[in-house]
């Protein structure tokens, strides 16, 4: 194995590569357009171009990959984790063209790859699994019928992929045939496969997985598990190893399981066997990934081992060296996932461009990440941006470190989730280990995605961006760069600059004079200011004795500024403003940037507020978009498959008696 391919993107391609350098095999990267630019691109020793932009044009193309690996020389391919990687005719494919594929047979891969069969599957090995309806041809009354078997609430699912996709829960009996139509659909665009099947939706468990590893000589070992129950949309954000609810005797139990279930189906390669884990200390297979998880990082920081090496090694045909035999867990591993998102409102996906990203790594941080300084967020992909993790000796310990990690990053641009996630690392449920799948639910996450630091630490910032502003046009001025903006010799009146912080407006007054700055903030006196440092770039400012600096950056109209409190954004505010455009009444605009999966309605049809008249596909999920009152269709400005932005009038609905 001398070249291997690396069949996906941004921060997985990125892991696999720096394991494939320490162990001198040469990497080749392929990329579709949106990332040519890319970190990833750029670190492999060759690059492929797919084409296309959507995965469909070019991740998911098998011939393209193929026909890439052919072009450079390429003995092997890891598909990393998501698109292709739990494809079964791909790692078919695979074998056809005598390329080893570094994962399991094609075999296990279509055994677990559906969810209906995996659960056959465990039954027959013993693997404690939760009942479940398959739709089938069913009549509605005979499905009626059979899901009063598993009382609601219900869960239904695809049978195809993962990653909450394709999935919906179900309350009540009225809603069913909707969710149902819904998960075809998310599973169909996703997976290309529409299957679903209905099983019952338990209330607050926690979602503990076991990692698994097999070789060819049918050996089969767990690292212990990892507990990934803080999720919004069923999709997972926080990870950490080991659980704080498992304790030996159920870490034996359930690690027994999976390997039994492994050896089930003769698994080769590393693997996860997920479980739903009941405050009762009952547990129930969910499902089987025949791949990399994205949270491998936490096992490998509490094992020592390197899952991607032992990857490689077992896909060379050797067996599972010594140490895989004898783990041991080493202190907690706690891991998040940073998404370009807005958890204020509902986790819509935000894209644009990366004007600054920087994560520190510091001891015991490790950062795995996709982005760098000016780099564009698309739609076409997921929205994970990086992960960081922390080791430490203890959970408590991780999560202070990760937590300070995290509010020290530098991210301007499009809206993340970091401030939700500093959030949940100090929460007191979380310190506690009071966590399951619905800890999202219980902690509101508008309230826990809010700003990092309190009204006076924003006020504070916005001081001093209003000081690096006058500092840059100082830094411009023709004549008498040294004198600070607005100084005067006598008394004047303070100089005035207005931004637009997270909710309400700030108006920041300063004045410079003989003694020292006068700084005040929406008409209020700041005690004792002292300005110690400005440049366009940085300012340290001391307010009533405590002194801080403050990291700026330009972007147009916008200012980020940075401190060790976290990070603020704001938008200058014009003195004289142009008149704003009106939207016509009734406008229906979209709430976020995509595509256009599918339109509901045609010009002249009569709509009731509430109807959903269009669904976008971004970041690989399905949003329906409302009507925002009942009326008539007057006019439709989108296309099936155009690309949207967000705040783009999508639907315009009249009154219906409007002639």
């Amino acid at each position: 194995m001398d070249k291997i391919l690396i069949a996906n993107r941004g921060e997985i391609a990125r892991r696999i590569m720096r394991t494939c350098r320490e162990m001198g095999i040469a990497t080749v990267a392929v990329f579709a357009e949106p990332d040519r630019n890319s970190l990833f691109v750029s670190e492999a020793d060759q690059a492929v171009a797919l084409g296309g932009a959507a995965a469909g044009e070019s991740y998911l193309r098998i011939d393209a990959i193929l026909d890439a690996a052919r072009r450079s020389g390429a003995d092997a391919i890891h598909p990393g984790y998501g698109f292709l990687a739990e494809n079964a005719d791909f790692a078919r494919a695979c074998a056809e063209q005598k390329i080893t594929l570094i994962g399991p047979t094609p075999e296990a891969i279509a055994l677990m790859g559906s969810k209906i069969e995996a659960k056959r599957r465990m039954i027959e090995a013993g693997v404690p699994v939760l009942p479940s309806l398959e739709l089938g041809d069913q009549s509605a009354e005979t499905l009626a019928r059979e899901v009063e078997k598993l009382a609601f609430p219900l869960l239904v699912k695809a049978s195809a992929g993962g990653g909450g996709r394709g999935m919906r829960l179900v309350q009540r009996q009225e809603d069913l045939a909707a969710s149902i139509a819904a998960a075809e659909g998310e599973a169909a665009a996703a997976f290309g496969d529409g299957t679903v099947f209905i099983e019952p939706y338990l209330e607050s468990p926690r979602h503990v997985e076991i990692q698994i590893l097999g070789d060819a000589d049918g050996n089969v070992v767990h690292l212990f598990e990892r507990e990934c129950s803080i999720q919004r949309r069923h999709q997972k954000i926080l990870e950490e190893a080991p659980s704080p609810a498992v304790d030996e005797t159920l870490r034996r139990a359930m690690g027994e399981t999976a390997v039994r279930a492994a050896k089930a189906i003769s698994y080769r390669s590393a693997g996860t066997v997920e479980f739903l884990l009941t405050p009762e200390g009952k547990f129930y297979f969910l499902e089987m990934n025949t791949r990399l998880q994205v949270e491998h990082p936490v096992t490998e920081c509490i094992t020592g081992l390197d899952l991607v090496r032992l990857q490689i090694l077992i896909a060379r045909g050797e067996p599972l060296p010594a140490e895989a035999f004898h783990p041991r867990i080493d202190g907690h591993a706690i891991e998040v996932r940073l998404y370009a998102e807005d958890a204020q409102h509902d986790f819509a996906p935000t894209t644009g461009t990366l004007h600054r990203f920087h994560l520190p790594e510091t001891a015991g941080v490790r950062v795995e990440a996709g982005f760098a300084d000016g780099d564009e967020i698309s739609p076409f992909y997921d929205s994970m941006l990086a992960k960081m993790i922390a080791h430490a000796p203890t959970r408590e310990e991780a999560a202070r470190r990760l937590a300070r990690a995290l509010t020290t990053a530098r991210i301007h641009g499009p809206k993340t989730n970091r401030d939700l996630l500093v959030r949940l690392l100090g929460h007191e449920d979380f310190l506690a280990g009071r966590t399951d799948t619905h800890f999202l639910m219980r902690h509101r996450p508008e309230q826990l995605g809010r700003p990092l630091f309190d009204a006076r630490g924003e006020t504070l910032h916005a001081a001093a961006a209003a000081l690096a502003m006058q500092a840059q046009r100082r830094a411009k001025a023709k004549v008498l760069k040294t004198v600070p903006s607005g100084w005067r010799n006598n008394p004047s009146t303070l100089q005035h600059t207005k931004y637009q912080g997270a909710t309400d407006e700030i108006d920041i007054g300063y004045r410079f004079k003989r003694e020292g700055l006068v700084l005040e903030v929406n008409g209020d006196r700041l005690p004792r200011s002292r300005l110690l440092n400005c440049t366009p770039s940085g300012v340290t400012l001391e307010v009533d004795g405590v002194s801080r600096v403050y990291e700026v950056q330009h972007v147009g109209e916008t200012v980020y500024v940075d401190s060790p409190l976290g990070g603020a954004r704001f938008t200058a505010i014009d003195r004289f403003p142009p008149p704003e455009a009106e939207l016509a009444a009734g406008s229906l605009v979209a709430p976020l940037p995509g595509v256009v999966n599918e339109i509901k309605v045609t010009v002249g049809a009569v709509v009731e507020a509430g109807d959903v008249l269009i669904v976008i596909e971004s970041m690989k999920m399905l949003h329906e978009v409302s009507s925002p009152t009942s009326g008539k269709v007057a006019e439709i400005y989108v296309e099936p498959a155009g690309h949207v932005e967000a705040g783009m009038v999508l639907v315009v609905i009249a009154d219906e008696h409007d002639e």
